[in-house]
């Protein structure tokens, strides 16, 4: 299997994890809140429903992407809402339906770009391995926040690795969501697997330095928990303040998630 075909496959069976948070729902489930203030569970699934239509049109169709995203404001989260609202519009079996049908769609589209051929995608062009890792992304964010709200522990797999390598590739995310200017200095990333294997990015003679467990740095680049409550240590002043700042998404931070939140929930 080439590494392109590994994301995607991962991409799928993280697709079908998170599709068992949800699958058994009732409607008062889906309209749990969950840790994004002023978000449901709906909510959580819309939004995933939305960008996994706008991967598979940008895949399929990027002339169609393109076009369509000449179009869209400046404002982010306005755009988001209004991107969100068609799948709120529906109850939660026709919202159900439409998520794993956009899921589905998106992930065959990706799956059937050459490996080296650039995707269009919302700042950058992307390839098609490194779009599936984005949607891994938001599958884990996402799927995170409605294990908080609904009180279960995921399984977490060495799939994460394509998270892991995506953040450190967007690692200066953070500092462009802040008006910040990335520091040139390049980062060495000493992390555990949840297998127990060690997955090194950077330099190995890299001075800033961020080690710990895969899983704890996915929970802190999705800002799903505080780092407060993470066993992640950084080694160099630029790298202590990037745990602060970490994240491997565009546009706004927000809050992110106060220290203590999910003490008893553990990570």
């Amino acid at each position: 299997m080439t590494a392109s075909q590994n994301v995607i496959a991962a991409l799928s069976a993280d697709g079908e994890e998170f599709d068992s948070l949800v699958a058994g729902l009732d409607a008062d489930g889906w309209a749990m809140p969950t840790p994004a203030p002023g978000w449901t569970i709906s909510h959580q699934v819309a939004h995933l429903a939305a960008t996994f239509r706008l991967a598979g049109l940008a895949a399929a169709a990027p002339a169609r992407f393109t076009a369509m995203l000449s179009q869209l404001g400046t404002d982010f989260d306005a755009n988001v809402e209004q991107a969100m609202a068609e799948y709120l519009a529906e109850p939660p079996e026709v919202l159900l339906t439409r998520w794993r049908a956009e899921r589905d769609t998106a992930i065959e589209a990706l799956a059937a770009v050459p490996a080296k051929q650039m995707v269009p995608w919302l700042v950058n062009p992307l390839p098609p391995g490194v779009l599936a890792s984005a949607g891994m992304m938001e599958l884990f964010a996402h799927g995170q926040d409605i294990a908080d709200a609904l009180g279960v522990r995921r399984q977490v797999t060495d799939r994460i690795r394509h998270l892991v390598a995506f953040a450190v590739r967007v690692r200066d995310f953070g500092y462009l969501a802040r008006n910040l200017t990335p520091p040139e200095e390049e980062f060495r990333f000493e992390l555990t697997a949840p297998s127990g294997a060690r997955w090194d990015f950077g330099p190995l003679d890299a001075e800033q330095r961020i080690t710990g467990p895969a899983h704890d740095f996915c929970l802190l680049v999705t800002r799903r928990r505080h780092r407060d409550d993470l066993r992640l240590t950084a080694s160099g002043a630029l790298a202590d303040h990037w745990l602060d700042i970490a994240q491997a998404y565009r546009g706004p931070a927000g809050a992110g998630r106060a220290p203590g939140q999910f003490a008893m929930a553990g990570r």
